[in-house]
């Protein structure tokens, strides 16, 4: 349903729904973060879906490309694309997965970030304008684009640029005015220290309890007080304080896969506290 822009404000029997929604697509979502201030990957995010035009501006912006579905999410409707002679049939594959998929087939063009780091900022916000960032989860080790460990707080990440991250976060869930409990999700390049934003997940994920173990407080619990017009229980001072008492959390994926047909199957998530 957090993908779902007619749920947000669902009313039954005087009940809300405590979720949220997708604020805007993908291609959208950019031209409002850069607005905001916040960094963006170099890319094309209009709506012209002609081959050659795509492959005309995947040459201005230089390959490697990564090809992304505008509705796309947990990796499927990527394609990444080494060099011209492979646009055509990487961009092909990806339309093709992205109908069956998420019945849509509009492709956004990225630069494709080589060294890459994927780190996310939970945040939380409520209905006076508060917003505050809980850490962030490292989800580098991936499979298929699909993530395996989440760490918090992330490994060897100095504390200007996780401050930054975290301010980045908070503008980005400010710029559209959200309320609830979202993940914003940024690309991070080992090679210049620069990072992008990717996406926002408008929803507790699957990794949430990593953030709880280290800010040791219940998500779940924050979304019914802010689905009540609650006031945030924790200031930011007061989160990043718990932080640095609680130490870090890692949350490991088990996943299952056909050996014949290499399709993944659910995973099982276990997480602990060092």
């Amino acid at each position: 349903m957090a993908g779902n822009g007619g749920y947000g404000e669902q009313k039954v029997l005087n009940l809300r729904f405590i979720v949220t929604y997708l604020a805007e697509t993908y291609s959208r979502s950019k031209t409002i973060m850069i607005e905001a201030g916040v960094p963006c990957i170099p890319g094309y995010h209009g709506t012209n879906q002609d081959v050659d035009y795509l492959k005309s501006e995947a040459c201005k912006i230089g390959f490697p490309v990564l090809l992304k579905a505008v509705k796309g999410g947990g990796g499927k409707g990527m394609r990444i694309v080494m060099i011209p002679d492979r646009f055509e049939d990487q961009l092909s594959s990806a339309k093709s997965e992205a109908r069956n998929s998420f019945g849509d087939d509009v492709m956004l063009v990225e630069k494709y970030i080589t060294t890459p780091r994927h780190i996310e900022v939970q945040i939380f916000a409520d209905k006076h304008g508060n917003c505050v960032a809980l850490g962030e989860r490292d989800c580098s080790i991936q499979r298929r684009h699909q993530k395996i460990l989440e760490e918090s707080p992330a490994p060897h990440l100095e504390e200007a640029v996780r401050q930054d991250l975290w301010e980045k976060a908070r503008s980005a869930a400010l710029a559209v005015k959200y309320e609830g409990a979202g993940t914003v999700e940024f690309i991070f390049d080992n090679e210049t220290g620069e990072f992008f934003f990717m996406e926002m997940n408008t929803r507790l994920q699957v990794e949430h309890p990593v953030t709880e173990m280290v800010t040791g407080e219940d998500l779940v619990h924050w979304q019914i007080l802010v689905a009540e017009g609650g006031i945030l229980p924790l200031t930011q001072a007061e989160i990043e304080s718990r932080i640095l008492q609680r130490g870090s959390a890692i949350e490991a994926r088990i996943y299952a896969e056909n050996p014949e047909m290499f399709v993944g199957e659910p995973s099982i998530c276990w997480t602990g506290l060092i």
